[in-house]
């Protein structure tokens, strides 16, 4: 049995499943005669915005050793992706640099600012970040006295 629209004088409009042959049902308001009226357009099935940056595989393996049919299938979904995201930029979530993506950050990836996990706090600048300079703890040396000559 098809699902019909049906209207009432008194304005209101419903929807019941009904034989193709069967009169029209009272309204469900009122009781009073209804007649068919035509259903508007429906899409059935669920929209999807497709992988944002973090779904996306972050490894080699994660491509399946960069396999080319899916590499091209990724491509295309990124594509279509960046396209819904310059229209609706509330989609596009996060966009800091993910800094580490791999072992304990896989399921929650390490964005630029935020805190290290396990880095013992109070450092401001983060000791032992590997970029090739040190941090020295030397305290600064005493001030000279007031009007000495030397």
């Amino acid at each position: 049995m098809p699902i019909y629209d049906f209207k009432c004088e008194c304005g209101i409009r419903f929807e019941q499943l009904t034989a193709s042959d069967a009169a029209a049902p009272e309204c469900p308001v009122c009781g009073g005669a209804t007649r068919k009226v035509p259903s508007g357009f429906r899409i059935g099935g669920q929209a999807s915005a497709g992988l944002s940056k973090e779904e996306m595989p972050q490894t080699w393996r994660g491509t399946y050793n960069g396999s080319k049919e899916y590499v091209t299938g990724l491509r295309k979904q990124w594509d279509a992706r960046q396209r819904l995201e310059a229209k609706h930029p509330e989609l596009a979530g996060d966009q800091r640099p993910i800094i580490a993506h791999e072992g304990r950050f896989h399921g929650a990836p390490l964005r630029a600012g935020d805190p290290v996990p396990g880095s013992a706090p109070g450092h401001g600048h983060g000791h032992g970040h590997g970029h090739g300079h040190g941090h020295s703890h030397t305290p600064a040396p005493p001030p000279k006295p007031a009007g000495g000559s030397d």
